[in-house]
Formats: structure tokens, C-alpha cells, sequence
């Protein structure tokens, strides 16, 4: 039995488990959930680009969740989470359960404690106050990196370490408090694991989250420590979204502390809205990734539609131009940039996306 059909068997028979034991006992849950989401790309630079992609809105994904009351305010709860490209059938993280598998307890008078791998603040951040989320599509979050060689939102640095992170964060001790009148904490320690550095390789994340009423707003600090030189990556980021009514403004500021030799600062920020008419969705953003010490810099601003065709199905679309510009900074867009779409007079990218996702 090969490796992927023992996945498929494990979580057929979790789910029949899952079933079993809820029906033994009704404070079990656990729930078997999916994205499934593929679009069509078109980009325009010194050469063009045409493909199926997966993950527009939404990475696509499926996983396994379960909370178990255990009596005296406390839960137990795990999630298992895979990630899918339906383009070509791989895994989306390069792990089988690479989006997220975690397992810990939950205090209705404290909050949660769980271990595994999970995301970091960076993620919910960069994600949640964006109108393009942190997705390979528009002029998204997605954008803002690239300063030294590292990756505030997509994630790279000490990924030869078994850390990944910031976005998600292997080898990692997570606490969470309950609400208070809206706020919430948390912190988050990814452990170096390696054999007499072990410090050199760890990942630190603490955030709070303000939500009451039309006001949600966000702040977070993440310090990653590089494993060749001990010297760490610092981010501060912030970011909040406002409602009226069937709109809603949102923004961010995501900025890089390089405290490496290279010593490679940057910072990235964006402002959008969007507007709900009945099944309509309508929304528009404006990004800015730059370093600060150069006039090297990106500059994204993008259009999107969406229209939900029922609660669990959406088709959508996107326009995006992506200019690149100055010097010492690798020219970026919304997802990996393929060789040759961009060239040393002609730097600029105009992105036209389009797509469907279903959720179960």
C-alpha cells in the first residue's frame, strides 16, 4: 500500500470512527470539510503566460476536525488539514498534511493550548483585512517579501530547519486566551530542534485581535531566528477592517527588520474595500511592497468580482497590474514569478484570473 492510498484508507476510517463515536457520545464532534477551487490565469509582461491554477480565493484543501467535551469547561480538539493543487493532483505544502495538523485542549474560562503545526499570526493577518486574501491571485498580500531573501507572508525562512514559518509554523506551542470584551492574545513558540543550536532556529510569534461591532483590528510581532547566523528576522505588522452597512474598508502595514550582515529592511502596505450587493460581491485594493533602504519596489492595484451562485459555490474573476520598479529587488506579483514573464526592460505584469470554488 503506497503512502497516498494509506492517507485516503486512515481518513476514510477516521471518518467512520468519527461517525461511530459521535453517535456513542453527543458532546463528540468531528467533521470532515473541504475547498476545492481552480481558475484559469493570464498574465501579460516581456512575454505572456496562460494556465489552470488552484487556490484562487481560497487554498484548496480537505481536512479532519473534532472537539470532545471532557467535563470541567475543558475540550479536547485537533485539526488535520491537506493541502490540494487540482491542477496537477500533488500536495499543496509539500507535506501530506502540510496546511495544518495540530492537537490540544480547550478552557472556556482560559482559552486553547495546542501543539503541532499551525499557523502564525502573520497568516490571519495578512489574510483576514486583505480583499485578496494572501492568495496567488491579484494584488494580494501575497505580494509583500522578497527583502534579503525573505518571505513575511508566503513563508521561507528557516524552512531548512524544520521551522517553515511565519505563515506556518512547525514544531509549535500555541496558547490562546478567550475573549475579553472583544480582545484576544496569544503567543506562539516554534522550537529550533537542532542539536546544539537550538535557539538559532526558533520561531517567536505574539498578536492581539480586537473584534467588536463593524471594528476589527489586528497587531503582531514575529522574531525568526536564522539558522546559519543566529541573527533573526524581525516583523511588525498591523492591520484592521471597518464595516458600513454592506461595505467595508480594510488595510494593513507589514514591515521587515533585517537583522542579518545583509541587514535587507522592508515593508509592505495596502488599503481596499469591497461592497455586497445581494449575491454580488464587488472589491478593489491598492499594495505597496518596498525596501526601505533602496528605491526597489512593487506596486499592485487590483479589481475583483464575485458572484455566489448558492452558500457553498462561487465563481470569481480578477484584474490585476503589478508595476516593478528600481533597483537591488527582485521584481514580484501575487505567486512565484516563471522565468521569463518579466525581463530587464520590461518588468511590469498585467494578471486577468478566473475562477470557481465549492466548499463541502
Amino acid at each position: 500500500m503506497t503512502i497516498k492510498h494509506f492517507a485516503i484508507t486512515a481518513v476514510a476510517l477516521a471518518s467512520a470512527a468519527g461517525a461511530q463515536a459521535q453517535a456513542a457520545n453527543p458532546n463528540t464532534s468531528v467533521t470532515l470539510y473541504g475547498v476545492l477551487d481552480a481558475y484559469v490565469q493570464t498574465a501579460h509582461g516581456a512575454s505572456s503566460l496562460s494556465r489552470v491554477q488552484s487556490g484562487g480565493l481560497s487554498g484548496s484543501r480537505f481536512g479532519l476536525k473534532g472537539t470532545e467535551d471532557i467535563g470541567g469547561g475543558l475540550r479536547g480538539l485537533f485539526t488535520i488539514e491537506s493541502g490540494i493543487n487540482l491542477d496537477d493532483g500533488t500536495n499543496g505544502q509539500g507535506a501530506f498534511w502540510g496546511r495544518q495538523a495540530f492537537v490540544g485542549l480547550g478552557s472556556s474560562t482560559l482559552g486553547t493550548l495546542t501543539l503541532g503545526r499551525q499557523y502564525g499570526s502573520i497568516y490571519a493577518l495578512s489574510s483576514d483585512f486583505s480583499e485578496f486574501s494572501n492568495g496567488p491571485i491579484g494584488a494580494s498580500t501575497a505580494v509583500i517579501g522578497g527583502f534579503g531573501g525573505y518571505e513575511p507572508v508566503r513563508g521561507s525562512a528557516n524552512a531548512a530547519t524544520g521551522n517553515g514559518g511565519p505563515a506556518r509554523v512547525n514544531n509549535s506551542i500555541k496558547v490562546e486566551s478567550i475573549s475579553f470584551n472583544g480582545f484576544k492574545g496569544g503567543a506562539l513558540l516554534g522550537l529550533g530542534e537542532v542539536a546544539g543550536s537550538t535557539t538559532k532556529t526558533r520561531v517567536a510569534d505574539v498578536y492581539g485581535r480586537y473584534t467588536a461591532g463593524p471594528l476589527d483590528a489586528m497587531v503582531s510581532v514575529i522574531d525568526d531566528r536564522i539558522a546559519a547566523t543566529g541573527f533573526s528576522e524581525r516583523t511588525v505588522s498591523a492591520a484592521a477592517a471597518y464595516g458600513f452597512g454592506d461595505a467595508r474598508v480594510t488595510g494593513g502595514v507589514i514591515s521587515v527588520n533585517d537583522r542579518n550582515i545583509t541587514n535587507v529592511d522592508g515593508e509592505g502596505y495596502w488599503i481596499g474595500g469591497d461592497y455586497r450587493m445581494g449575491l454580488n460581491l464587488f472589491k478593489a485594493q491598492v499594495l505597496v511592497s518596498k525596501l526601505k533602504n533602496s528605491d526597489g519596489k512593487t506596486q499592485a492595484v487590483g479589481a475583483g468580482y464575485q458572484y455566489d451562485l448558492s452558500k457553498r459555490t462561487s465563481l470569481y474573476s480578477s484584474l490585476t497590474y503589478f508595476k516593478n520598479e528600481g533597483t537591488g529587488y527582485t521584481d514580484r506579483w501575487a505567486s512565484s514569478l516563471p522565468a521569463g514573464l518579466t525581463s530587464a526592460s520590461d518588468r511590469n505584469i498585467t494578471e486577468l484570473a478566473a475562477g470557481i470554488r465549492h466548499s463541502f
